[in-house]
């Protein structure tokens, strides 16, 4: 049998920690992260101007290499062959607009992996408004167990009727779903962060070849 001043305050340090791990700005970023909604290429990028440049995804085989090295399939330490191969190509065909196709693989990269944080971020957002949802709502089952054992008749286990312990049940159920996810959320958190380090790692590749 779970005691009402456990329930109460098992169902209020969840809530407690759910409202820590905000910053105040916007309730619904949970990470300790700060929340930038999108990156600016110039915190990474010294090369020529993007903009300039032209259209990444006109130039094919640049769009190409912007998109295998954006991805997280492609490992870091694989990043440095696949430029020097791109870049030789270049050099052999001996190509004029060499820094022109560079700056395109970086702006298509760019692109990419600021799209892919965007979304990573909607998402860590929606996960936090359902954990909220649930904190809510183990509170409320706290308060139904709570006031059936105030009850006159709630004198033993043996008074506890089956809706009563169906509720316990699904207070506890809930709150093990509700750690679980805390926990994940935390890693999850980790993710944009993660991005933005790979994304300053490649252009500082791409520019030390300009």
């Amino acid at each position: 049998m779970i005691r009402q001043t456990s329930l109460a305050l098992a169902a209020l340090g969840l809530l407690a920690g759910t409202a820590l791990a905000h910053p105040k700005p916007d309730p619904d970023w949970p990470c300790v992260q700060r929340k930038v909604p999108s990156l600016s290429a110039g915190t990474v990028w010294n090369g020529p101007d993007l903009e300039a440049a032209g259209p990444w995804g006109d130039d094919f085989e640049a769009a190409a290499l912007a998109q295998k090295l954006a991805s997280r399939r492609t490992d870091v330490t694989e990043v440095d062959s696949l430029l020097d191969a791109y870049v030789a190509k270049l050099d052999e065909a001996k190509d004029p607009e060499k820094a022109k196709h560079l700056t395109h693989v970086f702006a298509g990269v760019f692109e990419v992996i600021n799209g892919e944080r965007s979304r990573v971020m909607s998402g860590i957002t929606r996960y936090a408004q359902g954990q909220r949802r649930m904190a809510e709502r183990i509170r409320q089952e706290a308060d139904q167990i709570s006031q059936t054992k105030d009850a006159p008749s709630a004198q033993d286990a043996r008074d506890i009727p089956k809706d009563q312990s169906e509720i316990e049940t699904k207070f506890a159920w809930d709150r093990r779903i509700f750690q679980e996810r805390s926990q994940s959320l935390t890693y999850v958190c980790e993710v944009p962060t993660l991005l933005e380090q790979r994304l300053g790692e490649i252009a500082r590749k791409i520019q030390a070849r300009l």
